[in-house]
């Protein structure tokens, strides 16, 4: 039996290998907010703190069906298990953030602020007049966005902000835990989402046990546990795998646009002008 899944996981990591990293993060753009344009649906009948918990649980149970991470875990030395834990915790928080802002506000807007903390944290790493010009595109296309909605969600922008600045901590340990290769990475990144199910449960299993009482929301928000965490995140670990980090936040451009774009068909959540305006802005600094 091990030796069967020894050699799916040998066959998996081929195909992977011979996948164009740039394909793998195309696949996570989209999931990365479609997932959570479905959990909207689901804020009807569950909070979004119980909906969070949920697509954590989801992905745990799949990682821990796939990858055994608690195997895994032994053979890491003590520097690797603390970055696996961070992470674990960046995680739980990042999706209980994220969540309670898009309850809040339209998609677009929480997908472009999410992108400011990257910005920023390039302009602060090189210090070079390209960089500054994307900070300050950035920084005009969030203003642009809060401007218009400031007034009235103050709470939802402190998620959406509470999720950018937990968004640059995952970009940052992710590629640390990319560095040893694509499956290696997913192996860690199984490990720390069982290590966000445990953060995250006082936060949500309250607000999820309805999701208990109907296998159709159960099954529902599975469904967006896979779509939202499992595949996105795998995808970021083979594409970060292979990817320079300057390649991966030129690519991270085109995310704010995938929110719009979902936000639209999804959740008929249109924008304004000012609003694409600022949309706008963040995708060319990020593109810068």
């Amino acid at each position: 039996m091990e030796t069967r899944a020894a050699g799916s996981r040998v066959a998996g990591a081929s195909l992977a290998a011979r996948t164009p990293p740039h394909l793998f993060f195309m696949v996570s753009a989209v999931f990365h907010y479609l997932g959570p344009a479905f959990a909207v649906l689901l804020f009807v009948h569950i909070a979004p703190l119980g909906v969070a918990w949920l697509r954590i649980a989801s992905a745990a149970a799949v990682f821990a069906l796939w990858r055994s991470p608690w195997r895994y875990w032994r053979t890491l030395d003590a520097s690797v298990r603390r970055t696996v834990i961070w992470l674990g915790i960046v995680l739980a928080a990042m999706n209980a953030s994220f969540y309670l802002a898009i309850d809040r506000l339209p998609l677009s807007t929480v997908g472009a602020i999410e992108f400011l903390g990257p910005i920023a944290l390039a302009a602060a790493g090189m210090r070079t007049r390209r960089n500054f010009l994307a900070l300050a595109l950035g920084t005009a296309g969030v203003y642009l966005l809060t401007e218009v909605r400031i007034a009235g969600e103050a709470l939802g922008f402190a998620f959406a902000f509470a999720n950018c600045a937990l968004f640059v901590l995952y970009v940052v340990l992710g590629h640390r835990m990319a560095r040893a290769g694509g499956a290696t990475g997913i192996d860690r990144l199984g490990a720390s989402m069982l290590i966000a199910l445990l953060v995250a449960l006082p936060l949500g299993i309250r607000d999820a046990m309805p999701a208990f009482a109907s296998p159709v929301l159960l099954a529902a928000a599975a469904g967006v546990g896979i779509s939202s965490s499992v595949i996105p995140y795998v995808c970021d670990q083979l594409a970060m795998a292979r990817l320079p980090r300057a390649t991966f936040a030129l690519l991270l451009s085109l995310l704010p646009a995938t929110a719009t774009l979902i936000g639209v068909l999804v959740l008929r959540q249109v924008p304004s002008i000012v609003e694409l305006l600022g949309v706008g802005f963040v995708i060319v600094g990020v593109g810068i």
